[in-house]
């Protein structure tokens, strides 16, 4: 019996708003549905307007897990988030409740929903690879793990510095690198897993205005509060919107410069998350516009679960 529903896409596809849509549609039923975030964003305090973050207000009495749980002075770490969103998952089971595990960051989804383990670590090789890449820059880091590993290069962003230095980490400390694709895991439990598509003609100019609105909401002052306060980590001052904002106040982009930066690294993000969930091979792939998406995901959940 399934007790996992798994909402992934791209960004901009609703996958949030569905997912509160079924926690309430089960909660009404007497299901006490739980959301689980996997975001790594999301994970941030303070980062709501550039993660588009479902304001607590919102959130309709659902409870949700994963969210507000690092200072953006902490770095994220996909293995202690796998141990966190799976002890969530299974206290909201052991609870009676249907577990709704939402997100884009593949790598976070696939780390909870497949048989995942975690290469080594090392915090000096990590230091070390982390000031290359404030010196040098990621392109650069790029380049260096084109040739010590050809397919983890291919594989992984040039853009993404914290992958980029994830993987030069491990080829250092092993030889080489496994990203763990999806298709390359056995599931961890059995879930129900629900993919929102969008056709790219109608989603580009979602994530543009998605972009334009983050900035008419106040992003930049978000981001200054953020600088001025507790402060940015590595991985939180890179991240997409927030690296643009703070390039902003520091006078190196104007105001349409971020905004166009931050619409095109989107795009890019958006078309690598397509190419990561489509290898989800049994996920139910469904047009994220189509106003039947809440009955299709319920009946995909009550039709795993063995419910009429």
């Amino acid at each position: 019996m399934s007790r996992l529903l798994v909402i992934v896409g791209a960004t901009g596809t609703g996958k949030s708003a569905l997912a509160l849509e079924v926690a309430t549609a089960l909660r009404a039923a007497g299901d006490p549905a739980e959301i689980v975030g996997a975001d790594a964003m999301q994970l941030y305090r303070g980062m709501d307007i550039g993660t588009a973050k479902v304001p607590e207000a919102e959130r309709a009495g659902v409870p949700h897990h994963l969210l507000d749980v690092l200072e953006p002075v902490q770095e994220a770490s996909v293995a202690a988030y796998q141990r966190e969103a799976r002890a969530a998952i299974e206290g909201i089971q052991s609870r009676g409740g249907t577990a709704i595990l939402v997100g884009g960051s593949g790598l976070y989804v696939s780390s909870v929903v497949q048989d995942f383990d975690f290469p080594a670590r090392d915090a000096g090789t990590r230091a070390r690879l982390e000031g290359e890449l404030e010196r040098d820059g990621s392109a650069a880091l790029h380049a260096r793990l084109a040739t010590a590993d050809p397919d983890a290069a291919a594989r992984i962003d040039p853009a993404n510095g914290r992958r980029v230095v994830r993987a030069l980490e491990v080829v250092e400390l092993q030889g080489s690198f496994a990203p763990g694709l999806p298709e390359d895991r056995e599931p961890w439990q059995r879930a129900t897993v629900v993919d929102l598509v969008l056709e790219r003609e109608s989603l580009v100019p979602r994530l543009d205005a998605r972009v334009r609105d983050m900035w008419a909401r106040g992003l930049v002052e978000e981001a200054r509060v953020l600088r001025d306060g507790p402060g940015l980590g590595p991985t939180a001052r890179r991240a997409i919107g927030y690296a643009q904002a703070l390039a902003q106040l520091e006078g190196a982009l104007a105001e349409p410069e971020a905004i166009d930066a931050t619409q095109a690294l989107t795009r890019r993000y958006a078309r690598r998350q397509v190419g990561w969930f489509r290898r989800y091979r049994d996920a139910l792939r469904v047009h994220a516009l189509d106003p039947r998406r809440l009955r299709i995901a319920l009946d995909a959940l009550r039709a795993d679960m063995g419910e009429d």
